[in-house]
């Protein structure tokens, strides 16, 4: 009768861990099975520092908008990686964040750091249907630089976990930059209100593990963010700069530099305005006729960008112009005091 019971009780422990180990196993997360839509990435030197950042360098803002599809055949509840330079001293994740719809703000999201792997982990909040679209941000900081005086170098190279229908990639110049040099020709440069750069590139049917990868060069005295610089420029004279009897208020970078302080994170708030930015370049290719340059490598997207995702019949609702204030902000076009109350008009 004991013997009975006894294999009665191993036949349970046996199912239920064989149970237990398919459920994982349908639970782990394959990138080939998740495969990109679009993703644009933001490569910003000098940009801004996060808190306690360590050493003498530079450091490297990078921003991913990416949007994936489950074709894993079923429903997915676990956890997404996400490749990242977890070796580098510097290394500090700023921003992992959700788009629940179109039409609704960011969410943040727990996530993890595997040093081991590379990679960074966090699980949506609702999971992604079979078949469904899922859209995320996450900006990091690194320090992949080789200084030499004022000469300044870095790599940036991305490695593609699964396939990609549209990459975008936008290289900013730093503020006070000079003789910036990048080893490939840019499709488009484009110009922002204070003189800086931006190097955009684009690619059509990128493969998984076929690596991109740019190396920039440029002269700067001293480190000194962005951001910092940008504050201390006088904006653009316009409407939209109304200013106040205290002067033109001061950004501030994530470190909390003694300021006002923004209504959002200023670096948080590039990547979110990122259909801004990114409608800039490519409807100017879309609108105005110009192709990118299609010299540059052989897979560079040799089609203008999908302009549905940009130039929508609903471009000015709700969503879209708060988008827009976000980056006006960020980029000195308005005040603090004009985009409160911008948006107080909105709620």
């Amino acid at each position: 009768m004991l013997k009975k019971w006894l294999s009665i009780i191993m036949a349970f422990f046996i199912s239920a861990s064989f149970v237990l180990n398919s459920a994982q196993a349908q639970e782990r997360f394959v990138a080939e099975n998740f495969p990109y839509k679009e993703m644009t990435i933001q490569v910003m030197p000098e940009f801004d520092y996060p808190e306690n950042w360590k050493g003498d360098k530079p450091s490297l803002l990078s921003a991913f908008y990416g949007t994936i599809t489950n074709e894993s055949g079923q429903d997915f509840k676990g956890e997404l990686e996400f490749p990242v330079p977890a070796e580098d001293g510097n290394f500090s994740v700023y921003l992992v964040a959700e788009f629940p719809a179109e039409d609704k703000p960011e969410i943040q999201r727990p996530h993890k750091v595997d040093k081991e792997k590379g990679v960074l982990t966090w699980q949506p909040a609702e999971g992604i249907k079979k078949g469904q679209s899922y859209q995320f941000v996450i900006e990091y900081y690194s320090s992949p630089f080789m200084v030499s005086g004022a000469e300044k170098e870095f790599e940036f190279s991305y490695n593609p976990p699964a396939g990609i229908d549209q990459l975008n990639i936008i290289v900013f110049t730093p503020v006070k930059a000079e003789a910036f040099k990048l080893n490939q020709q840019a499709d488009n440069i484009s110009k922002s209100d204070y003189g800086q750069e931006l190097h955009y590139f684009q690619y059509s049917n990128v493969k998984k593990d076929k690596p991109v990868s740019y190396t920039a060069s440029y002269i700067k005295d001293g480190h000194e963010s962005t951001l910092s610089l940008i504050s201390k420029q006088n904006p653009p004279n316009d409407e939209n700069h109304n200013g106040s009897s205290e002067g033109e208020p001061e950004l501030r970078n994530s470190s909390g530099t003694p300021g006002t302080s923004p209504i959002i994170g200023t670096a948080g708030a590039i990547i979110i305005g990122i259909s801004v930015i990114i409608a800039g370049a490519f409807i100017y290719y879309g609108l105005m006729g110009k192709a990118p340059n299609t010299n540059a490598q052989n897979n560079r997207s040799k089609t203008p960008a999908r302009k549905a995702s940009y130039v929508a019949p609903k471009a000015r609702d709700i969503a879209e112009e708060k988008k827009q204030l976000r980056n006006k902000l960020l980029t000195g076009k308005i005040d603090e005091k004009t985009y409160e109350e911008k948006m107080r008009k909105l709620i």
